[in-house]
């Protein structure tokens, strides 16, 4: 499919874009810990850049380094000392004909005081995140202009660097942005009161770079359309800011929305559809004429090219689609939309940012390590040696493509009748589609090399030893945990759900277990049985992303589905269940049916018999140890990457 609106040439400003696709600005923490910016972060955006993006905007990027930092590892234009770093970033973006804004940052209230030396955070007024909940101090009025000023020098950084243009962040309930909303400005000088008051910092950092940096560098403004909080900002307040960013010479502005109190409102779940919040841009778009990029939690091309048609919006940005997938332009360019890893919105990205780790995403094994670990990198020296694959899920799958990729001849043995392993499972729950086409894109990169694929074929030795494999991948997942408890024959698994092998309606169910595969297993059955959850520890769903967790357990209560935790199975009967809490209080109750959701034990019961017959066996996946699906991706990526025989 041809998509002529996303692949047309726009400006923003005196700059010329190759298309309309926006990679915009997503916390990577892969800068020096000096807030240089490292070989590693340097080759991330170059990736983005060749992939297709037409405009990149860098993470938030410090303009202070005594309360404004937002992660450890970030980028900084604090001194001139970063012209050099920053320099080389444009040029390598620049080499693929993409154009880059360096993103301006100040967290504000929304940092926690452990990241800048146990100094008490700032913000317009005294209001405590509720999220990051220390107390900050109001900023006196000089603090507040020399904040101005630290801005504008930024700019002045930014544009010595060669970078194209600068964006300011004034979105996301950061320190700008709680200059903006009446829930965090309570002041009562120059900067406070009413919206002109509240506007006036921004004024005056716009006023300031035009100042310094000439009327013609571009300046985009990242604006929430709502701050999704009862006091916070509106549409129509945000409409009026945006009309004077218009008035003052800004060449775009960036919707988005919430903040870290709205949670979900700012990185969207896979629960959110695509598209939910086009209103926003939509609106702001409508009252004035310079362009307006927004996000809007999209995954496909399709629905990008249809906002454009629209009018939502001007450019298209695609956030974590460049973390997927960094070839998300130039596939969608070639109308191989099926081959783009697609976000599936589970959050693990900023879960893992969270414990300030460097970027990680569960589908793209190489994202935050394109330097070391990217398709550049591979050791192709396989010279067509056979190896052997068993085991088709994701873990598999993967090791597959990466040998295939060195020059290695893998042979895949599935012992199904289709690729995909646990993820046939996953996919199955409300809200998980995107899991079932990752299935699909993988298909295709197995076919795209020229994979051999053997279904209904249980791996064994002799198989191996036929096609002449001396090593073998062994990723034949894990098996569901049946307790040691009396009554077990009267349960059935997850499995048995999620296959359709047991279809309970309108059943008073236990799901024994309070981890993903529970909850969302209580969640499918929830649609027409009467579901009760029971976990031991006192916490469920303690493995997802807290915004995730959140909408997940409300959709939960929704549905009626009982949560108990510190609560812990030991006995099933027909038509019965007992349990113990944690006083020791053992009690019988009546369930129509009992759902294990207990997790997996690795089986590695071929690894004997594979070893016996003189293979060298490299266990992945849930094979090695149980996990999740971005666990099974690095690991067997990893092991390919480095396999010798």
């Amino acid at each position: 499919m041809g998509y002529t609106r996303l692949f047309e040439r726009g400006r923003i400003g005196g700059l010329e874009l190759r298309n309309r696709i926006v990679m915009p600005a997503m916390g990577c923490s892969l800068a020096a810990s000096t807030g240089d910016a490292s070989p590693e972060i340097i080759r991330y955006y170059q990736e983005r850049a060749r992939g297709g993006a037409g405009l990149i905007i860098t993470e938030i990027t410090r303009v202070d380094d005594e309360t404004g930092v937002g992660t450890p590892c970030q980028l900084s234009v604090t001194d001139l000392k970063f012209i050099q770093g920053l320099t080389r970033l444009a040029e390598a973006v620049h080499a693929y004909d993409s154009r880059i804004f360096v993103q301006l940052h100040h967290p504000g209230n929304q940092t926690p005081s452990r990241l800048i030396g146990g100094r008490q955070p700032v913000s317009a007024s005294d209001v405590t995140c509720a999220v990051v909940g220390d107390k900050p101090r109001a900023m006196t009025t000089e603090e507040v202009e020399n904040l101005v000023r630290q801005f504008v020098s930024g700019a002045v950084v930014c544009q010595r660097a060669g970078i194209d243009g600068v964006e300011i962040h004034a979105a996301h309930g950061y320190l700008i942005g709680q200059f903006l909303s009446p829930h965090t400005n309570h002041r009562t000088d120059k900067y406070g009161g009413d919206l002109q008051g509240r506007m006036r910092v921004l004024v005056e950092i716009i006023m300031g770079i035009k100042a310094y940096c000439g009327p013609r560098y571009p300046i985009s403004v990242r604006l929430d359309g709502d701050e999704f909080i009862p006091d916070g900002l509106k549409l129509e307040e945000a409409v009026i800011i945006a009309k004077t960013c218009e008035k003052l010479g800004v060449a775009a502005i960036n919707v988005s929305c919430g903040t870290y109190e709205s949670g979900y409102t700012i990185i969207e779940p896979a629960s959110l559809p695509e598209a939910w919040k086009k209103h926003l841009a939509r609106t702001i778009k409508a009252n004035v004429s310079i362009p307006v990029i927004a996000v809007n939690n999209l995954k496909h091309p399709a629905v990008a090219e249809a906002l454009l048609e629209e009018g939502v919006c001007d450019f298209i940005g695609i956030a974590r689609g460049h973390l997927a997938d960094p070839e998300w332009g130039n596939k969608a360019k070639a109308g191989r939309d099926e081959r783009i890893r697609k976000c599936i919105g589970c959050m693990e990205c900023f879960r893992i940012l969270n414990l300030c780790r460097p970027l990680e995403c569960t589908l793209n094994p190489i994202l935050g390590r394109e330097l070391h670990f990217g398709d550049d990198s591979l050791k192709k020296t396989g010279q067509g040696e056979p190896v052997a694959v068993i085991g088709g899920g994701p873990a598999g799958m993967q090791a597959a493509i990466v040998l295939a990729k060195r020059g290695f001849k893998p042979v895949l043995f599935e012992k199904a009748d289709r690729l995909g392993g646990a993820m046939n499972l996953a996919d199955v729950p409300p809200h998980k589609e995107l899991l079932g086409e990752f299935i699909e894109t993988m298909k295709l990169e197995l076919e795209d090399l020229g994979i051999e694929v053997r279904l209904n074929t249980p791996g064994s030795a002799a198989l191996c030893q036929e096609i002449g494999a001396k090593a073998v991948f062994l990723a034949t997942g894990g098996n569901p945990i049946i307790p040691d408890l009396p009554g077990m024959d009267h349960a059935v698994t997850s499995t048995d759900i999620l296959t359709g092998a047991v279809k309970p309606e309108g059943k008073k169910i236990a799901v024994i277990g309070g981890g993903v595969t529970g909850l969302e297993t209580a969640e499918f059955l929830s649609a027409n049985n009467q579901v009760t959850v029971v976990e031991m520890q006192d916490e469920v769903g303690t493995l997802l992303y807290a915004s995730a967790q959140k909408l997940l357990l409300k959709r939960l209560t929704d549905n009626g589905v009982v949560i108990r935790t510190g609560t812990a199975l030991t006995e099933v009967g027909e038509g019965t269940a007992s349990f113990k809490d944690k006083a020791g209080n053992v009690s019988s109750e009546a369930f129509d049916l009992v759902v294990l959701a207990m997790g997996v034990r690795s089986d590695k019961s071929l690894r004997d018999e594979l070893e016996e017959a003189g293979l060298t066996v490299t266990l992945i996946g849930d094979s090695e140890k149980p996990g999740q699906i971005r666990e099974a991706l690095h690991a067997a990526y990893d092991k390919a990457f480095f396999f010798r025989v």
